[in-house]
């Protein structure tokens, strides 16, 4: 989005210091900085206002400042972080397309990707930039839209209650999707239920005008239905948008027919695994929703890539199979990822595993839940810094490379881990 920066007063509050001046775009990284953007120093664990000059330097044209005023045009704010999030508010309504917001346990990032893709068959559409889905990556991704976007997908995450209700503040959404409800972060949030009632915060944003979009099997997700006036549409197994005759290929990736009020269509994925299948129902629902000719919507889920580290499978020049999955790791999550090596053809099949974080009084059972999971469908465990699993202990990722061995020609190996464990420098290595 383009700004004036008397736009940018506006909107904030703040005061201008220097010569007017166009912006386009919004970043928080100085590096990134460049083409005219807005500079907004976040005061975190390093002060952003330090990086001003480098940000400058780099191509912006305009920053944010709660210090005292430097070089070049400014704007004056109490508090940087909640500017960005006034700003995010003031592009909203410029915004007159559909607003799509993204939320669950898991499956955020791959269902956002998949439904950018949907839209973007028909009309012009922005997405969250990989994983940018709290009080900062909201605004910025309103804020990074070109100014004809028609669709805008913002991905929602949440670290406890009030959460997900303060990025609907800012965004707004008329869609949403709520893709599951698992035993994720509830080290923070206390229990499932506690889970369910942060994420149904987006569907109780909705206007009555609008569209839910529910996963039929998780009764804690299908029961948010009673949270909102919007419409509602179901999907999964038992959902108004369901896949008939799924199947997989070498790659693990799925083929299917959408079933669906709008009639069936064939899907022909170009990511891995089979829990991407309700992934891209959600997607496909919510696209329909959106105005989006199913016919359209079908092929557009056919194009889709997935954010990084996100079962990004791929063979060595030796024929190893590497699936990174390495984005983060719950049991949900970790469950999907060894179905999906559990249904390749490989002679041998190994998960390299680290630690599920986050998971509090249930990181027991948990691990417990996958490493059972692991024996029966005859997967070999290497567990990094994970105590809790069952299989061969190591510590660091070079004594997990040493323990995998050999690898060979018919050999699948799986990394998946939450983010602390940085499976995908392991992943690096193997496919270098």
């Amino acid at each position: 989005m383009k700004f004036s920066t008397g736009d940018l007063t506006s909107a904030t509050g703040g005061k201008l210091c220097g010569s007017p001046a166009m912006v386009d775009g919004v970043s928080i990284d100085s590096r990134t900085a460049a083409n005219d953007a807005l500079f907004v120093p976040i005061v975190a664990e390093r002060d952003g206002h330090d990086f001003i000059p480098q940000a400058l330097e780099a191509g912006a044209a305009a920053y944010l400042t709660s210090q005292e005023p430097g070089e070049g045009t400014s704007i004056a704010v109490a508090d940087t972080a909640q500017a960005l999030s006034d700003l995010g508010v003031a592009v909203r309504r410029r915004i007159s397309g559909e607003v799509i917001g993204v939320t669950g346990s898991v499956g955020k990032t791959s269902t956002k990707d998949l439904l950018a893709a949907a839209l973007a068959s028909s009309v012009v559409t922005y997405a969250s930039e990989k994983s940018h889905n709290n009080e900062l990556g909201v605004p910025l991704t309103l804020c990074n839209a070109p100014d004809d976007v028609a669709a805008l997908v913002v991905e929602m995450g949440a670290r406890g209650i009030g959460h997900v209700r303060q990025l609907c503040d800012i965004a707004a959404p008329t869609i949403g999707i709520v893709t599951t409800v698992t035993a994720a972060h509830t080290e923070l949030f206390g229990s499932v239920e506690a889970v369910a009632e942060g994420k149904g915060e987006l569907i109780e944003s909705l206007p009555a005008t609008g569209t839910a979009v529910l996963n039929s099997d998780v009764d804690l997700v299908a029961a948010m239905a009673e949270r909102t006036e919007a419409r509602v549409l179901t999907f999964g197994a038992a959902g108004d948008v369901r896949a008939e005759s799924v199947s997989l290929d070498d790659n693990l990736r799925p083929s299917f027919t959408v079933a669906s009020p709008w009639g069936s269509h064939q899907v022909a994925l170009q990511v891995a695994g089979l829990h991407q299948v309700d992934n891209a129902l959600a997607a496909f629902a919510a696209a329909c929703a959106a105005g989006i000719e199913p016919d359209a919507a079908a092929c557009g889920l056919g194009t889709a890539a997935l954010s990084p580290w996100r079962m990004d499978l791929r063979r060595t020049a030796g024929g190893v199979v590497v699936i990174n999955d390495a984005y983060n790791a719950n049991p949900a999550s970790t469950t999907a990822a060894l179905r999906a090596l559990g249904a390749l053809e490989a002679r041998r099949k190994v998960a390299v595993l680290g630690v599920m974080a986050e998971l509090g009084d249930q990181a027991e059972s948990g691990h417990r839940e996958v490493s059972d999971l692991a024996a029966e469908l005859g997967i070999e465990v290497i567990a990094v810094n994970a105590p809790l699993f069952a299989g061969t202990h190591v510590d660091g990722l070079d004594a997990a490379q040493v323990s995998l061995g050999e690898l060979n020609d018919g050999d699948a190996v799986l990394l998946k881990g939450s983010r602390v464990a940085g499976l995908e420098r392991l992943a690096a290595k193997l496919l270098a």
